[in-house]
Protein backbone atom coordinates (compact mmCIF):
# COMPACT_ATOMS: atom_id res chain seq x y z
CA UNK A 1 0.00 0.00 0.00
CA UNK A 2 3.00 2.56 -0.91
CA UNK A 3 4.77 1.47 2.55
CA UNK A 4 7.86 2.17 0.82
CA UNK A 5 7.41 5.36 -1.06
CA UNK A 6 9.52 8.04 -0.66
CA UNK A 7 7.14 10.48 0.75
CA UNK A 8 6.35 8.98 3.58
CA UNK A 9 7.24 11.74 6.23
CA UNK A 10 5.26 14.23 4.29
CA UNK A 11 2.18 11.80 4.35
CA UNK A 12 2.75 11.17 8.23
CA UNK A 13 2.74 14.75 8.70
CA UNK A 14 -0.20 15.31 7.15
CA UNK A 15 -2.09 12.35 8.42
CA UNK A 16 -1.21 13.61 12.13
CA UNK A 17 -2.82 17.27 11.32
CA UNK A 18 -5.92 15.97 9.89
CA UNK A 19 -6.01 13.99 13.20
CA UNK A 20 -4.91 16.78 15.31
CA UNK A 21 -7.64 18.51 13.92
CA UNK A 22 -10.48 16.27 13.84
CA UNK A 23 -9.79 14.46 17.69
CA UNK A 24 -7.63 16.85 19.06
CA UNK A 25 -3.27 15.83 19.68
CA UNK A 26 -3.86 14.29 23.12
CA UNK A 27 -6.19 11.74 22.11
CA UNK A 28 -4.75 10.83 19.00
CA UNK A 29 -2.09 8.25 18.39
CA UNK A 30 1.39 7.13 16.15
CA UNK A 31 -0.52 4.12 15.34
CA UNK A 32 -3.48 6.13 14.33
CA UNK A 33 -1.01 8.30 12.10
CA UNK A 34 0.44 5.63 10.69
CA UNK A 35 -2.69 3.75 9.91
CA UNK A 36 -4.21 7.13 8.15
CA UNK A 37 -1.16 7.78 6.17
CA UNK A 38 -0.68 4.04 4.65
CA UNK A 39 2.28 3.51 6.70
CA UNK A 40 3.92 1.35 9.69
CA UNK A 41 4.42 2.34 13.05
CA UNK A 42 8.38 1.11 12.76
CA UNK A 43 8.50 3.94 9.61
CA UNK A 44 6.80 6.62 11.84
CA UNK A 45 9.44 6.30 14.55
CA UNK A 46 12.01 6.06 11.68
CA UNK A 47 10.76 9.92 10.81
CA UNK A 48 10.10 11.39 14.08
CA UNK A 49 10.94 10.42 18.20
CA UNK A 50 7.42 11.09 19.03
CA UNK A 51 4.14 12.91 17.49
CA UNK A 52 5.00 16.06 19.05
CA UNK A 53 7.85 16.16 16.66
CA UNK A 54 6.05 15.94 13.47
CA UNK A 55 4.80 19.83 14.57
CA UNK A 56 8.59 21.12 15.29
CA UNK A 57 11.05 19.21 13.51
CA UNK A 58 11.33 22.14 11.40
CA UNK A 59 12.74 24.07 14.19
CA UNK A 60 16.29 22.83 13.50
CA UNK A 61 16.06 24.23 10.19
CA UNK A 62 14.20 27.53 10.63
CA UNK A 63 17.14 28.47 13.15
CA UNK A 64 19.81 27.53 10.87
CA UNK A 65 18.14 29.39 8.29
CA UNK A 66 17.88 32.84 10.52
CA UNK A 67 21.54 32.41 12.23
CA UNK A 68 22.82 31.92 8.98
CA UNK A 69 21.66 34.78 7.34
CA UNK A 70 22.45 37.16 10.09
CA UNK A 71 26.04 35.46 10.38
CA UNK A 72 26.38 36.17 6.49
CA UNK A 73 25.18 40.14 6.80
CA UNK A 74 28.20 42.22 5.83
CA UNK A 75 29.99 43.46 9.16
CA UNK A 76 28.90 46.48 8.71
CA UNK A 77 25.91 46.38 9.13
CA UNK A 78 24.43 47.41 12.20
CA UNK A 79 22.79 44.75 14.54
CA UNK A 80 18.92 45.42 13.29
CA UNK A 81 19.74 45.43 9.86
CA UNK A 82 21.40 41.97 10.32
CA UNK A 83 18.24 40.88 11.72
CA UNK A 84 16.03 41.89 9.10
CA UNK A 85 18.33 40.16 6.68
CA UNK A 86 17.23 37.07 8.62
CA UNK A 87 13.91 37.74 9.32
CA UNK A 88 13.88 37.86 5.44
CA UNK A 89 15.33 34.75 4.85
CA UNK A 90 12.74 32.73 7.48
CA UNK A 91 9.81 34.01 6.26
CA UNK A 92 10.62 33.44 2.64
CA UNK A 93 10.53 29.48 3.43
CA UNK A 94 6.86 30.00 4.93
CA UNK A 95 4.93 30.98 2.15
CA UNK A 96 4.59 27.66 0.20
CA UNK A 97 3.77 26.37 3.70
CA UNK A 98 0.69 28.44 5.01
CA UNK A 99 -2.26 25.73 4.96
CA UNK A 100 -0.07 23.42 7.13
CA UNK A 101 1.77 26.11 9.39
CA UNK A 102 -2.00 27.62 9.79
CA UNK A 103 -3.01 24.06 11.00
CA UNK A 104 -0.38 23.34 12.76
CA UNK A 105 -1.16 26.62 14.90
CA UNK A 106 -4.35 25.92 15.52
CA UNK A 107 -3.09 22.58 17.01
CA UNK A 108 -0.30 24.24 19.42
CA UNK A 109 -2.39 26.81 20.46
CA UNK A 110 -5.13 24.45 21.81
CA UNK A 111 -2.71 22.59 23.60
CA UNK A 112 -0.80 23.68 26.96
CA UNK A 113 1.82 21.24 26.83
CA UNK A 114 2.52 22.22 22.70
CA UNK A 115 2.46 25.66 23.87
CA UNK A 116 5.15 25.64 26.22
CA UNK A 117 7.62 23.37 23.37
CA UNK A 118 7.43 26.18 21.33
CA UNK A 119 8.36 28.93 24.13
CA UNK A 120 10.94 26.49 24.77
CA UNK A 121 12.03 26.52 20.56
CA UNK A 122 12.06 29.60 20.19
CA UNK A 123 13.81 30.84 23.75
CA UNK A 124 16.78 28.51 21.55
CA UNK A 125 15.82 30.90 18.69
CA UNK A 126 16.68 33.78 20.98
CA UNK A 127 19.40 32.42 21.90
CA UNK A 128 21.13 31.73 19.04
CA UNK A 129 20.88 34.62 17.70
CA UNK A 130 22.39 36.32 20.69
CA UNK A 131 25.26 34.07 19.80
CA UNK A 132 25.83 34.59 16.45
CA UNK A 133 25.34 38.86 17.33
CA UNK A 134 28.19 38.29 19.73
CA UNK A 135 30.77 36.87 17.09
CA UNK A 136 29.96 39.79 15.29
CA UNK A 137 31.39 41.39 17.64
CA UNK A 138 28.14 43.35 19.23
CA UNK A 139 28.58 43.46 22.86
CA UNK A 140 26.31 42.53 25.97
CA UNK A 141 22.91 43.28 26.49
CA UNK A 142 22.72 44.14 23.06
CA UNK A 143 23.52 40.87 21.53
CA UNK A 144 20.43 39.69 23.92
CA UNK A 145 18.11 42.54 23.48
CA UNK A 146 18.20 42.50 19.56
CA UNK A 147 17.91 38.59 19.59
CA UNK A 148 14.88 39.36 21.52
CA UNK A 149 13.50 41.49 19.52
CA UNK A 150 13.86 39.58 16.21
CA UNK A 151 12.02 36.45 17.80
CA UNK A 152 9.04 39.29 19.12
CA UNK A 153 9.24 40.56 15.31
CA UNK A 154 9.15 36.96 13.66
CA UNK A 155 6.40 36.02 16.18
CA UNK A 156 4.21 39.08 15.89
CA UNK A 157 4.17 38.82 12.09
CA UNK A 158 3.55 35.41 12.01
CA UNK A 159 0.54 35.72 14.03
CA UNK A 160 -1.00 38.23 12.16
CA UNK A 161 -0.12 36.42 8.71
CA UNK A 162 -1.47 33.46 9.65
CA UNK A 163 -5.04 34.22 12.16
CA UNK A 164 -6.31 37.23 9.62
CA UNK A 165 -7.35 37.85 6.43
CA UNK A 166 -3.75 39.87 5.15
CA UNK A 167 -2.47 38.82 2.18
CA UNK A 168 0.87 40.68 2.84
CA UNK A 169 3.68 38.13 2.45
CA UNK A 170 5.14 37.21 5.50
CA UNK A 171 8.25 39.34 5.08
CA UNK A 172 6.81 42.02 4.35
CA UNK A 173 5.06 41.96 7.46
CA UNK A 174 7.94 41.21 9.65
CA UNK A 175 9.80 44.21 8.09
CA UNK A 176 6.43 46.39 8.77
CA UNK A 177 6.73 44.88 12.36
CA UNK A 178 10.29 45.95 12.82
CA UNK A 179 9.83 49.19 11.51
CA UNK A 180 7.00 50.07 13.87
CA UNK A 181 9.38 48.71 16.70
CA UNK A 182 12.27 51.12 15.54
CA UNK A 183 9.65 54.03 15.27
CA UNK A 184 8.42 53.46 19.15
CA UNK A 185 12.09 53.38 20.27
CA UNK A 186 12.38 56.54 19.00
CA UNK A 187 10.11 58.29 20.17
CA UNK A 188 7.61 58.55 17.24
CA UNK A 189 3.77 57.68 16.97
CA UNK A 190 3.37 53.89 15.20
CA UNK A 191 1.43 53.58 12.18
CA UNK A 192 -2.40 54.02 12.71
CA UNK A 193 -1.68 55.30 16.22
CA UNK A 194 -4.33 58.20 17.20
CA UNK A 195 -2.30 60.92 19.33
CA UNK A 196 0.46 58.77 19.99
CA UNK A 197 -0.91 55.69 21.43
CA UNK A 198 -0.44 52.70 19.80
CA UNK A 199 -3.35 50.48 18.75
CA UNK A 200 -4.24 47.36 21.29
CA UNK A 201 -1.85 43.67 20.60
CA UNK A 202 -3.81 41.32 19.36
CA UNK A 203 -4.22 37.87 21.52
CA UNK A 204 -2.70 34.95 20.08
CA UNK A 205 0.21 32.44 20.37
CA UNK A 206 3.29 31.55 18.24
CA UNK A 207 3.32 29.73 15.35
CA UNK A 208 6.70 30.02 13.91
Amino acid sequence: MGRWEPNGRERLAKAALELYGERGFEQTTVAEIAKRAGLTERTFFRHYADKREVLFAGSGELERRFTEAVADTPLTAAPLDALAAGLDAVCETFEELREFAGKRHAVISATAELRERELIKLASLAAALADTLRRRGVPEPAASLTAETGVAVFKVAFERWITTDERRPLAQLARDSLEQLKTVATGGAPTGAVGGAAPAPAEASPGG
